[in-house]
C-alpha cells in the first residue's frame, strides 16, 4: 500500500510538473493575442457610413448563400434560407444547381454532361474564343488511347469530332493522332506519355467553370471570398487611418459611402473594370458624375464641367480651345 501511494504521489508531481511548463506557454498565448489583435475592428468605420443595420444583415446573408451555393454546398444554403427566412428565387439558384451538377460529373471523370452543354452552347462559347468543348473532346479521345490497343477503332473513329476544330488546334490534333502509332507498345512509356498525366482533369475542371461563369453572368469567384482577401489587405491600413484621425482630432475625413478616405491598393487580381479620376476634382468618376470628352479631346468630370462655364461658353483646362458645353459627350469605359 505504501509503495502504490509512493508511486501516485511521484506521478502527481511529475502531471503537475509538466501542466505548469505547458500552462506557462499557454497563458502567454492570450497576452499576445491582446498585443496583436485589435479587440474591436467594427469602429474601424462610422455607423454613419452604411446602411441600416437590417439592410446589412440582408446583404450578408444574400452573399453567403450565394457563396455555398458556389461552392456547391446546396444543402447548407438550402437550410440558411430557411433559418434566416432569406426568400431566394429558383432563377438564382438554377445557374449554380446546373454549375455544380456539371462539375460533380467532371470530377467523377464524367465527360458527358460537360459535353453535352458545351455542345449546346457552341455559338456563345465561340463568341468567348473559348476552347472548351475541344479540351472535352481532346479529354475523351485520351481516354480512349488510355484503353489500349482494343479502343484504337473507337478512338480512331470519334477523332471526327475534331474537324471543326482543326483550324485552331492543328498542332494538338497532330500530336494526339501520332500517339496512335505507340498505342500498342503502351503509351506510358512512348514521347506521348504527358497525354495520361491527370493535371488535364484539374485544367478542364477550371476552365469549364471560367467559360461557365461567363456565360451565366456568374462571378469565378464568389464576392464574399473576394471581399474577405481585400478586407484582409484593406483593414490594417485602415485602422492605422483610424488611429491618425483620432490622434489628430479630425473629423469629417470619411462620410461617404462610395469611397475609401485613402486609396488602398489591392493589387491587379482585384482589378474588375476600369476606373477614371477626374483630372480637376481629384475624385473618381460614378454613374451621377460620369467622365465628359471635350471637343478638343480631353475628359473631364461633368461636376468639373459644370463649374468651369462661363458665361455659357467652356474653356478647357488643358488647352485654350473654347466650346460650347452642349458638345461634351458621356465617355463609358
Amino acid at each position: 500500500m505504501s509503495q502504490c501511494c509512493r508511486k501516485i504521489k511521484d506521478t502527481v508531481q511529475k502531471l503537475a510538473s509538466d501542466h505548469k511548463d505547458i500552462h506557462s506557454s499557454v497563458s502567454r498565448v492570450g497576452k499576445a493575442i491582446d498585443r496583436n489583435f485589435d479587440s474591436e475592428i467594427c469602429g474601424v468605420v462610422s455607423d454613419a457610413v452604411w446602411d441600416s443595420r437590417e439592410k446589412q444583415q440582408q446583404i450578408l446573408q444574400m452573399a453567403i448563400v450565394e457563396h455555398l451555393y458556389q461552392q456547391g454546398m446546396l444543402s447548407v444554403a438550402e437550410e440558411l434560407c430557411q433559418e434566416s427566412t432569406l426568400n431566394v428565387d429558383l432563377d438564382f439558384k438554377q445557374p449554380f444547381l446546373e454549375l455544380n451538377r456539371i462539375l460533380e460529373a467532371l470530377h467523377e471523370q464524367d465527360l458527358g454532361p460537360a459535353l453535352e452543354w458545351a455542345v449546346s452552347h457552341r455559338q456563345r462559347l465561340l463568341e468567348l474564343n473559348s476552347s472548351l468543348e475541344f479540351k472535352l473532346h481532346r479529354l475523351h479521345f485520351i481516354r480512349l488511347l488510355a484503353g489500349g490497343p482494343e479502343k484504337q477503332l473507337e478512338a480512331l473513329s470519334y477523332a471526327r469530332h475534331f474537324q471543326p476544330f482543326a483550324r485552331l488546334h492543328q498542332r494538338e490534333i497532330q500530336v494526339m493522332m501520332g500517339s496512335l502509332v505507340y498505342l500498342r507498345l503502351g503509351l506510358e512509356k512512348s514521347p506521348y506519355c504527358h497525354l495520361l498525366d491527370n493535371s488535364h482533369w484539374a485544367e478542364i475542371c477550371e476552365t469549364f467553370t471560367r467559360d461557365a461563369c461567363s456565360l451565366l453572368g456568374l462571378s469565378v469567384e464568389s464576392p464574399l471570398s473576394v471581399s474577405f482577401a481585400s478586407g484582409c489587405v484593406a483593414l490594417p491600413v485602415l485602422m492605422n487611418i483610424k488611429a491618425v484621425i483620432e490622434q489628430r482630432q479630425c473629423t469629417g475625413v470619411w462620410s461617404h459611402k462610395d469611397e475609401l478616405p485613402i486609396e488602398i491598393e489591392l493589387g491587379m487580381k482585384c482589378w474588375y473594370h476600369s476606373v477614371f479620376a477626374c483630372p480637376i476634382l481629384r475624385q473618381q468618376t460614378s454613374d451621377s458624375n460620369p467622365p465628359i470628352k471635350l471637343i478638343c479631346g480631353h475628359v473631364i468630370s461633368r461636376d468639373a464641367l459644370n463649374k468651369l462655364i462661363n458665361g455659357g461658353k467652356l474653356k478647357c483646362p488643358y488647352c485654350p480651345m473654347e466650346q460650347n458645353p452642349a458638345d461634351g459627350k458621356r465617355i463609358i469605359f
